[in-house]
């Protein structure tokens, strides 16, 4: 029992200590380590594996718009980096430099990739020649470094694993249309897959990509009430083309450059996944993202039949397509649920003497702990029901919180008040000048997180000068 106990008891409430529990989670949970390396974290098998979902998940969905995989060096030699002006500077203060190569120094130093932007367009200086050529539709799925200050699992740490598309098309419409495009993509994945839901948006020119025309952003709450960029999609015009002389001959015969596209998710979201569903006894996880769905526990074990019924259970629903194991480890019952209950696991199947001679299993929730008596014939068309429920209501449960978490400020007054005292977004107008959008910052300590495409006139003036207001925008504090 005292070890039963230990296991939760050795979170941290989130209450207590939100950035504690947080960490708390991601090492009770074993989805990541801590390495020699500063900065670095070893994900391991319980987190990779949900990162192996999220990468099936998001691939299929990408190819079915038309793209393909590609792989370019992770090394970006320094003039090339330097030949779009916007872009280096963006980047300058993260790089991480490659100065020899084994024992002798390099002609030209090489940064280990932030992004690929420049990979990219030197490579389609070479590959697009004419409009035949067009559009190119790439992603790679790689890891890239960036030498963050302050580093946390998943969140933020020096090197990251994520896709990049990059996409160049033959005139502006097609850019921005692909652009949208991809950002729809990263929606309805979180929403449907992630069960995170999101708000839509552009950012502003402050917040906007290095080197872009303009980036749009889908920006989710966390359980604390802080924002977290979600996903990213980039629309960057002919800037880059010009830059790195990517031209075709068009059917006119006329020599134009490219319009291109890039938009990337990273790991982050599984901390997202962590801080939009977990709670004080640990992870919680959307059957849809859940590498194991299901976890069927025996109870009493050493009788005679059980672990046999247990067995034929567990292969029962993986032969209905469900993802399930089978805990028949020599630890205790109460240990085992803890133990599922810490990894997130959406569904456990209780199974003992009593029940097997009843012809009958015991299904508790992850997320609401409700306990449901189902007959042992009917598991697999009963789990799977129950599992599309639980994604259905952690989703409800998520836009719920976000709802009730986001605020309406019409005057500065206001505005100041709700950042102080309530955690979430604030919905206020703008006037579109990064003069007002600095001193919020400044003053204020938020920030701005996107002009939502859906916009509200809550008054005529911006919340901060009072000149006449351009956006609604969302504010908020964010990871």
């Amino acid at each position: 029992m005292a070890k039963e106990k230990k296991l939760v008891e050795s979170i941290t409430s989130m209450e207590e200590d939100f950035a504690q529990w947080y960490t708390d989670v991601v090492k009770k949970a074993e989805l990541a380590g801590y390495t020699s390396v500063k900065g670095c974290m070893v994900i391991k098998p319980a987190g990779y594996a949900i990162w192996e979902n999220i990468q099936k998940e998001l691939d299929q969905r990408f190819k079915e718009t038309g793209v393909e995989n590609v792989y370019l060096p992770m090394f970006i030699p320094e003039s090339l980096l330097q030949k779009e002006k916007d872009h280096v500077e963006g980047f300058a203060p993260e790089v991480a430099w490659v100065t020899h190569g084994g024992l002798e120094p390099l002609q030209e130093r090489m940064c280990v990739r932030p992004t690929s932007e420049t990979l990219f367009c030197d490579f389609y200086k070479n590959d697009i020649q004419s409009y035949r050529d067009l559009p190119k539709v790439y992603n790679q799925w790689c890891s890239v470094v960036r030498w963050e200050k302050t580093t946390r699992p998943f969140l933020r740490s020096r090197e990251f694993l994520w896709q990049e598309g990059h996409t160049a098309h033959a005139t502006a419409g097609e850019a921005e249309a692909r652009t949208i495009q991809m950002l729809n993509v990263y929606a309805d994945f979180c929403e449907e897959v992630l069960a995170i839901p999101v708000i839509k948006g552009r950012k502003t020119d402050k917040e906007k990509f290095a080197g872009a025309e303009a980036t749009y952003t889908i920006e989710s709450l966390m359980h604390d009430g802080k924002a977290l960029q979600s996903g990213t999609s980039h629309n960057f015009g002919d800037g880059f083309a010009k830059a790195f002389g990517i031209q075709y001959a068009d059917k006119d015969n006329t020599l134009k450059y490219v319009y291109q596209t890039s938009w990337g998710m990273t790991t982050r979201m599984i901390g997202a996944i962590i801080m939009v569903h977990g709670d004080n006894s640990g992870l919680k996880l959307p059957p849809r993202i859940a590498p194991t769905q299901v976890m069927v526990i025996p109870i009493r074990q050493q009788q005679e039949g059980v672990l046999e019924k247990a067995n034929e259970v567990k292969e029962a629903l993986a032969a209905g397509g469900l993802r399930v194991k089978l805990d028949d480890s020599e630890k205790s019952p109460g240990w085992k649920f803890s133990e599922q209950e810490m990894r997130g696991i959406p569904v456990r199947v209780e199974l003992g003497p009593k029940d097997i001679e009843a012809g009958n299993a015991v299904i508790v929730r992850r997320d609401t702990r409700e306990k449901i008596t189902a007959a042992i014939a009917d598991l697999p068309e009963k789990v799977a029901e129950v599992l599309d429920t639980i994604q259905k209501d952690m989703f409800e449960r998520a836009r719920e919180h976000r709802d009730t978490h986001t605020y309406t400020a019409a005057t500065k007054e206001e505005f100041k008040q709700i950042a102080d005292e309530k955690p979430g977004f604030i919905k206020a107008m703008w006037c579109g000048c990064q003069e007002c959008e600095d001193a919020i910052k400044e003053e204020v300590g938020v920030t701005s997180r996107c002009m939502p495409f859906e916009q509200e006139k809550i008054s005529d003036t911006c919340i901060w000068c009072g000149k006449p207001a351009k956006h609604m925008v969302y504010w908020g504090k964010a990871y």
